[in-house]
């Protein structure tokens, strides 16, 4: 064993590993992808032995990969982040009806913010619909021991489980011990079992959809009394005077939470409870601590509670939740992102009569979205103890300071802000006054009536009320195209191939969807992975006197577009497909797929190569162009544009990341007239202006200028300056001929023709894939002989 520093993701695959996982397979997404490449790297270095990983082309194949894999008995795992769980869902619905056969566990991370996804959807609702088991960790480390807990649990019941991290825990780091080697689990001497069960017709599907009913309402009982499962559900009691409070937690299993709580005074049992889940369990512990030192110093208390630390959100459960709610009259419950919890307890208190109120998402005590924080939960448990205390002591309303409960209304407004503490003259019934009858005072009852020390006032002046502060307006930085991507040049060749035309340009997922910034505005839609392929069909159904253009890369070309392209070319939708392929999977992290010919198993495999697909989808028009040569881009984006049908334009550049920069341009001082021409044109983050540079051309306008720790080189700034100030050679190539190129293959069937030149990323070191056929060659022939002069040294 040893000691590492690791990120949540790094942790989650040591986890995976060290419970003897066999296959490993997902598609690269924020905030999942750590995870497979750690699997890669660990297998690369020999250290993960007996394993299989690889990045697939999408989440579907993915998970129908792994089912495959699971029903001849191996531990697998999937993963993919929220979003991507939308693509797998159609195999996901089917394989719990049919069930698993070894371990199969989905590691599906959400993106509470959302910080880097189209949606803030939550993958408990997700477990909930296809009634798959869902654990979701606090921390990494409690996420480190749910894997070996979510593998025996598929196993037990031949179900999948989901373990769903959110971001911070994703990236999260902290120590742990891992093992020095690890092994895939022994695979069963007899493999794949034939048997009527994994074949899903109808008949199958009513026994299955019974055995889920039945598996599920056990799988709750487990979480409550299993020491395995329970562990993660965790109930404690804090607060009140020093003589009351609890040493430590009260761990439940069943009935020990209600039995200790039972065991306290009566007097001193607590009243109030907090449920949590997730990261926000770790928020709502620091928030608690953090009141309860400010309250010491104020001489205020705060009320005895009891503390529920859900792990395993579903099945709900509900005996461990029982125990818990036994004698609390009030609940305020803490989660990212949807009301899953709350809405749990609501259920439970409706179904078992018991007299609890719930307060959350739902009543505008929590944030409505986005993430939390220990501040803002601080300030919100203030108002939640201040409120409860006031109907302990049963204040009349008209003692209460402050405003009425808050509006549905006001409780969205509300929750924009929920990084910060709650403003105390925003809270909702303020309580601001002790009783004399009931013998109240600041240290014991409710603070003196007119001053600012409730405990949601408190939170207020001294939780994050010391952090630096700016009230002024904020500089607007959106985020940009990196200097020197290759995209740049193909959104600009496209609009200017337009001009003249009015045009819909729909873009997708990746750092393409940067392109709808200024000044370069070349995405007018953007909805989920491949969908501006077939969102470009519908426009120019209904507004056909508009040019249809759609943006895809690389990688989701082969993840998702395919299918779409191939609608196109079967009902002749007169669209143009804007293929950005730049070698890699850049947004996420510059994973190879399959047009880059590399494997996280460590073989090169013959890439497979866009413009033969598009052909053998039946596109007519597939023409080239090198994105940083804007004639040549121009020239091709209007034939592809001019063709009268499915048409596809392949821009073709490597990624940045995988090249080195080449010698950054220069601007002349004599030439420059500082018409900001560059700037505006392109927008590239490598060009400044400086008001105060003056030259015979510019006069007192001032003069752009270069970042040269930015600049890469590709020159696209030379070619658009109108007075020759920028020099520079054009990157990838230079600025070729003016003559778009086009595909062209051999007409006879089953021969390959010529093969372009394909990029292809051999781990980060970009180099030009070359493979060419004779016209009286099948593909399986230009292939091997293509194979072999790789094993001599030859062309690669």
């Amino acid at each position: 064993m040893a000691k590492k520093l690791l990120m949540g993701n790094e942790a989650f695959a040591h986890a995976a590993l060290e419970a003897g996982v066999n296959v490993v397979a997902g598609y690269p997404g924020t905030p999942s992808s750590e995870l497979v490449e750690t699997v890669a790297k660990l297998h690369g270095a020999g250290t993960a032995r007996d394993v299989h990983v690889e990045w697939s082309t999408n989440e579907k194949a993915a998970l129908e990969m792994l089912a495959g894999a699971s029903y001849c008995g191996a531990r697998v795992l999937f993963t993919c982040k929220q979003v991507g769980l939308n693509v797998a869902s159609d195999a996901l619905m089917s394989l719990n009806y049919v069930g698993v056969g070894g371990g199969c566990v989905l590691f599906v991370a959400d993106d509470p913010g959302p910080i880097s996804s189209q949606t803030e959807q939550d993958t408990r609702r997700f477990g909930a619909f296809a009634k798959v088991p869902v654990l979701d960790p606090a921390t990494p480390e409690q996420g480190f021991a749910m894997m070996g807990a979510a593998f025996d649990l598929s196993e037990r019941y031949h179900t999948p489980v989901i373990v769903r991290p959110t971001t911070r825990i994703n990236h999260a780091s902290t120590f742990f011990e891992v093992a020095d080697e690890t092994h895939g689990r022994p695979l069963p001497a007899e493999g794949f079992q034939k048997d009527p069960k994994w074949v899903i017709f109808p008949k199958r599907a009513f026994e299955g959809h019974g055995e889920i009913n039945r598996r599920l309402a056990q799988i709750a009982w487990d979480y409550a009394y299993d020491p395995a499962l329970a562990q993660f559900n965790e109930v404690l009691e804090g607060g009140g005077s020093e003589a009351t409070v609890a040493a430590g937690a009260v761990r439940s299993a069943g009935g020990e939470g209600a039995a200790a709580a039972a065991s306290v005074a009566p007097s001193e049992a607590p009243t109030v409870g907090i449920v949590a889940g997730g990261v926000s369990v770790a928020y709502a512990r620091e928030a608690l601590a953090l009141l309860e030192r400010q309250a010491a110093r104020a001489g205020i208390s705060v009320p005895r509670y009891r503390f529920f630390a859900v792990g395993t959100p579903y099945p709900f459960p509900v005996e461990t939740a029982a125990a818990f709610a036994e004698g609390l009259s009030d609940v305020i419950v803490f989660e990212e992102l949807d009301s899953v919890l709350e809405e749990e307890m609501q259920k439970l208190a409706g179904v078992r009569h018991l007299p609890l109120r719930v307060h959350g998402k739902l009543t505008g005590a929590a944030n409505d979205r986005g993430e939390n924080t220990a501040e803002n939960i601080a300030g919100r448990l203030g108002r939640f103890f201040d409120r409860t205390r006031a109907r302990q002591w049963a204040i009349p309303s008209e003692q209460c300071e402050g405003e009425a409960v808050p509006s549905r209304a006001d409780s969205a407004a509300n929750g924009t802000a929920q990084w910060a503490v709650p403003p105390s003259e925003d809270l909702p019934e303020h309580v601001g006054a002790a009783s004399p009858s009931h013998g109240g005072h600041a240290g014991a009852g409710l603070p003196a009536r007119g001053q600012a020390d409730s405990l949601a006032a408190l939170a207020a002046r001294t939780i994050g009320g010391g952090t630096l502060s700016y009230d002024g307006p904020l500089p607007v930085r959106p985020p940009v195209l990196c200097a020197g991507c290759p995209h740049r040049g193909s959104f600009y060749a496209v609009k200017q191939a337009l001009k003249g035309r009015e045009a819909v340009l729909c873009g997708d997922i990746g750092c393409y969807t940067l392109g709808n910034a200024k000044p370069l505005d070349a995405v007018d839609t953007c909805l989920c992975m491949g969908a501006g392929i077939t969102m470009a069909q519908g426009f120019s159904v209904v507004e056909p006197h508009k040019k249809s253009v759609a943006f895809v890369g690389d990688s989701t070309f082969f993840a998702s577009a395919m299918t779409g392209i191939a609608n196109a070319v079967y009902n002749g939708h007169d669209v143009t497909f804007a293929i950005l392929d730049n070698a890699t999977t850049a947004m996420t992290g510059s994973q190879p797929h399959p047009g880059t010919g590399v494997t996280l198993m460590g073989e090169k495999r013959r890439p497979i190569v866009i413009e033969e697909v598009l052909h053998g989808l039946g596109v007519q028009h597939i023409g080239f162009a090198n994105p940083h040569s804007v004639e040549m881009s121009v020239a091709a984006a209007r034939a592809a544009i001019d063709y009268d049908g499915p048409a596809a334009i392949i821009f073709r550049a490597p990624c940045i990341q995988l090249k080195k920069p080449a010698e950054p341009v220069r601007i002349s001082t004599e030439l420059c007239a500082g018409c900001k021409k560059c700037i505006t044109s392109i927008g590239c983050p490598g060009i400044g202006f400086d008001e105060g540079l003056r030259g015979p051309k510019s006069g007192e306008r001032g003069q752009a200028f270069v970042d040269g720790s930015l600049c890469d080189g590709c020159a696209l700034c030379v070619q658009v300056c109108p007075f020759g100030a920028i020099e520079g050679a054009v990157g990838f190539g230079g600025a070729v001929a003016m003559e778009p190129a086009r595909y062209t293959p051999n007409p006879e069937p089953f021969q390959t023709g010529e093969i372009p030149v394909v990029l292809a990323d051999e781990r980060n070191d970009f180099q030009e894939t070359e493979l060419r056929g004779e016209p009286d060659q099948t593909p399986g022939e230009v292939l091997g002989a293509a194979e072999g002069s790789l094993e001599e040294g030859g062309a690669r």
